[in-house]
């Protein structure tokens, strides 16, 4: 009976190594990673087809990944050899030179080897190759070089160093290993790491483990050993639903729902192995407390869920997940109950002491909060917002007397207890003193708001008093920034820059009722403007405007819109953002007409001959210097055409506008197949280049159709 070579068979491979807690945070990280780099460093080995499945483990202790179809040997590779020219290797008889001899031995072949050689290519191109085979590598040595690398390569937030039993050989790792595994279907692959020999032996939860050691009887066997015998969920996705269902389901059973929460459920799911969920609670009173402050001291500080009612009002319950799943809960939930108290206290002792003194009484010392050492406090900053906003409300029609009351008190907050413990409640506690002050509700609302948009697709202010506001201080930063030479650089951005660009961006275009009044060049002289008194000040205007072109650029091509229609709107920089978007669709409407790359390829032509000409520059067109027909009839679609065009802008009927000009590609392609521009006669040739850029002005009003040329 044959029996196969062991060598050449496949199976499913585990690895695990078995570490102390790992960083919450980082676990997900260090999962995918670790599993990545074993798939990825056995398949460039060819142990491993590019489409084999695999399966990541991440718990608080242990890395681990499941791999299927894992060849014990790779194939052998069939290699050609380059030797050398055919003049250094054969002689004058064709037989071997010394050289040639040389070099075989030195790629470990043997001297009959040169048999072998063979030649491609003629004269003094020829050279000579030998075919050899390179055995395949054995899953061993493969295992081993991936898992080092793997290891090595790790997203390791901080890494540790701790010494080996021998006292002697220090690691350096992201916390200590105890542990590693490595099986080959039922069989131990003998790989090495962090001083650890890979056996088939893991360990399961710390207190709820049916046995420890647990020992692996294969690789596949794995997950569900670790579940029945070590009381562990290892996947960490499947240990997340778990948790998210238990979370609802328990809220769902009291009437409520659990804070949604994404980074919070993944941090607590890298906290437990096999998690319970408890139904807590916390004493009435406490919600006398903004639920902004309870909210985020049980999530920050105790790493619970918070539960609220239908219409997002926070209830005095709250979800824990356990580690451990005890008979009796009750001492568990007590004493979670019992933690969060003082917290809660807290909280409620810093809202009461903050509120006995006004919002007003507290402006002053923000003169000695730094906000920048070349910019000075924050109090100096916030003259310079509050000149800001106060200009944008003008512009805008805004309550003037509101948005100086708001922008004079937008940072009084920082200095108040509540914010001084929870930095994030930053513009919230703002709104909830102002209204306790007696403060009208839209300066209280404009001192939350003028923070927003945060980050990507967060809300912008809801009112005007807010927009102006947070307009001014997006403003008042960029511009200041951009003055003293703080700007973003590669991937580096300190100060958040590119995301209050973007901010600016978002205002202007998305509130169209204000965003029409609000110019954006005007926008950046006003806050320039409030830059004049500090030293060493530089006008940063074009520079910003390029800076603030570019966030809105790349949000319009994320949106779906090609480059070239991004580049013929933005390319005339218009004043009013809130106008791109039409532009934008005005310019995908043209260019979808028959005349539309014949007109985009003429404006291109036109807009290079007066490049290259100065004779046009200050020229009126003289109707009497038309001497060809082709002139004559493209002056009178120009004048016939130009003024419904141009009526259909003043009404921001961009598309109108372009489909009106569409008309003019026969009187233009008659004008180039008939017309010498550059004739010798001076006056002659200036009329033309006059007529050009009339053409030229009226094509280019809505954007600059050159761009959708091929």
């Amino acid at each position: 009976m044959h029996t196969p070579d062991p060598s050449m068979t496949t199976a499913n491979l585990l690895v695990e190594l078995f570490v102390e807690e790992l960083p919450p945070k980082a676990l997900a990280a260090l999962g995918g990673a670790f599993a990545h780099g074993i798939v990825e460093g056995l398949r460039a080995q060819g142990l491993v087809d590019a489409g084999a499945a695999s399966t990541a483990y991440a718990s608080p202790r242990r890395l681990a990944v499941h791999v299927c179809g894992v060849a014990a040997r790779a194939a052998d590779r069939e290699l050609a050899n380059k030797l050398m020219p055919a003049s250094v290797g054969l002689d004058a008889a064709g037989a071997p030179t010394h050289a040639l001899l040389k070099k075989l031995a030195a790629l470990g072949l043997p001297a009959d080897a040169a048999a072998r050689v063979r030649s491609e290519g003629s004269g003094k191109a020829q050279t000579l190759y030998v075919d050899s085979v390179a055995p395949g590598a054995l899953l061993a040595d493969a295992l081993q070089r991936a898992l080092l690398d793997a290891i090595a390569r790790l997203p390791i937030p901080k890494v540790m160093s701790y010494q080996l039993a021998d006292g002697w050989t220090t690691v350096r790792f992201v916390r200590p290993a105890h542990g590693l595994v490595a099986l080959h279907g039922d069989r131990v692959v003998p790989v090495q790491a962090l001083g650890l020999q890979a056996g088939r032996l893991t360990h399961g939860h710390r207190f709820e483990a049916a046995r420890d050691p647990i020992e692996l009887r294969a690789a596949d066997s794995y997950a569900q050993q670790l579940r029945d015998e070590g009381a562990v969920i290892a996947d960490f996705g499947a240990r997340r639903d778990a948790i998210a269902q238990q979370l609802h389901s328990a809220a769902a059973a009291a009437g409520l729902r659990p804070i949604d929460d994404a980074a919070l459920l993944d941090e607590v799911c890298a906290l437990v192995e096999r998690p319970t969920v408890l139904d807590c609670r916390f004493e009435p009173e406490f919600l006398a407390v903004p639920q902004e402050c309870l909210i985020l001291t049980m999530k920050a500080n105790q790493k619970y869920f918070p539960l609220v009612d239908a219409e997002g009002r926070l209830s005095n319950r709250f979800l824990v997940v356990s580690n451990i799943s005890p008979d009796d809960a009750t001492a568990v939930i007590e004493g979670n109950e019992r933690v969060v108290r003082p917290r809660l206290a807290d909280a409620k002792f810093f809202f009461e002491q903050d509120r006995k003194r006004p919002l007003a009484a507290r402006v002053d010392g923000l003169e000695r909060v730094v906000y920048h050492a070349r910019l000075g406090s924050q109090a100096a900053r916030m003259r310079r917002v509050r000149g800001i906003a106060v200009a944008l409300a003008g512009l805008a029609g805004v309550d003037a007397a509101l948005v100086e009351q708001a922008a004079t008190l937008a940072k009084a907050d920082l200095l108040t207890e509540m914010v001084g413990e929870f930095p994030e409640l930053q513009g919230t506690m703002g709104r909830y003193y102002a209204l306790h002050d007696g403060l009208d509700a839209r300066v209280a609302h404009a001192i939350e708001d003028h923070y927003r948009p945060r980050f990507a697709g967060d809300a912008l202010p809801a009112g005007d008093v807010g927009v102006c506001l947070a307009l001014a201080d997006k403003l008042e930063t960029l511009s200041g920034l951009f003055g003293i030479g703080e700007r973003p650089s590669g991937d580096k951005d300190p100060y958040a820059l590119r995301r209050h660009a973007l901010g600016v961006v978002r205002m202007l275009a998305e509130r169209a009722e204000l965003g029409e009044r609000w110019p954006l060049p005007r926008l950046l002289a006003i806050a320039a403007q409030a830059f004049a008194e500090v030293d060493g000040y530089a006008d940063p205007r074009d520079a910003l405007r390029a800076f603030i072109d570019e966030r809105l650029a790349n949000a319009l091509r994320e949106q779906g819109y090609a480059a070239h229609e991004v580049d013929a709107v933005l390319g005339l920089r218009p004043a009013l953002l809130v106008e791109v978007v039409p532009r934008l669709d005005a310019v995908r409407a043209f260019a979808a007409l028959p005349e539309a790359a014949a007109l985009a390829a003429a404006n291109k032509r036109v807009a290079n001959i007066l490049r290259k000409s100065e004779a046009a520059a200050g020229v009126a067109l003289d109707r009497a210097l038309l001497r060809d027909a082709a002139e004559t009839a493209l002056l009178a679609a120009l004048e016939r055409l130009a003024p419904a065009a141009q009526e259909a802008i003043a009404r921001g009927s961009y598309t109108a506008a372009l489909k009106a000009l569409a008309a003019l590609k026969d009187p233009v392609d008659a004008f180039f197949d008939r017309v010498m521009v550059n004739v010798d006669d001076a006056a002659l040739r200036a009329n033309r280049l006059a007529l050009l850029g009339e053409l030229h002005a009226a094509m280019n009003r809505v954007a600059d159709i050159s761009c959708l040329a091929g």
